[in-house]
């Protein structure tokens, strides 16, 4: 498949969200997923804001993508909240002036093995819904062009989030954005459960569950509380 070809594939899987049971948890998953694919990152995370307008990590790639995004939260610092606080996206600033600017963020980052970080934010016109953080283990750089493309990638996905809000509820996005939290908290719940019961990494624990609700067109949120409730085992959640 061409570059082209795959990359209008993934705007056609960004864009299809009229669907009955559509997941925004998986959604976002997807999201993360693709930009790291395209933009050739190492690992990326989603930040979005709830009905109170606090912030949230809902999606991620990896557990220590997760865990630097609940850090830029907690410690009130990093390119994710300064592209969320600014609607602009934060991309390619040198490492003399992350240190200044995120010293904390910073040190995080590389103790864990990243060398760089961008954000993009999720924005339609003037609404900022939230950010995309990518991570490197390289000390990348984002050209014009992939800027670009990672900005088309999170603006589709906020228009896709709020054409579904709109079409199946004329509601406002922040709904559907705390039905992706909720369904976050689960997961989480359920990603420790397999790890204490059957020593599975918790990267792997979501893909497993991601992977049972498409075969079996069950959200992912439903999956994890079966797992939570004991009644998924992990060797059905591993049966094609």
């Amino acid at each position: 498949m061409s570059a082209e070809q795959r990359l209008t594939e993934v705007f056609v899987e960004l864009a299809d969200t009229l669907v009955d049971e559509f997941d925004a948890l998986d959604f976002l998953s997807t999201l993360t997923e693709r930009s790291v694919e395209l933009l050739h990152a190492d690992a990326a995370g989603v930040i979005l804001s709830d009905l109170r307008g606090s912030l949230h990590v809902v999606a991620s790639t990896s557990d220590q993508a997760q865990i630097l995004e609940l850090f830029e939260l907690q410690n009130d610092e990093g390119p994710c909240l300064d592209c969320f606080n600014s609607g602009r996206a934060v991309v390619n600033v040198a490492i003399a002036e992350a240190r200044s600017r995120w010293p904390r963020f910073t040190a995080a980052a590389t103790e864990v093995g990243y060398s760089s970080a961008h954000a993009i934010p999720l924005r339609l016109r003037d609404s900022v819904v939230g950010a995309m953080n990518l991570f490197c283990v390289s000390a990348s750089r984002l050209s014009e062009e992939d800027v670009a493309l990672g900005q088309a990638l999170a603006d589709i996905a906020t228009i896709g989030l709020l054409q579904e809000r709109a079409v199946r509820q004329s509601g406002l996005i922040a709904e559907q954005l705390q039905t992706a939290l909720n369904s976050r908290i689960l997961v989480e719940q359920a990603k420790g459960v397999l790890l204490a019961s059957a020593g599975i990494d918790v990267d792997r624990a979501f893909q497993l569950m991601r992977d049972y609700s498409r075969r079996n067109n069950q959200p992912v949120k439903t999956v994890a509380q079966s797992v939570i409730n004991r009644v998924l085992t992990v060797d059905q959640l591993r049966r094609p």
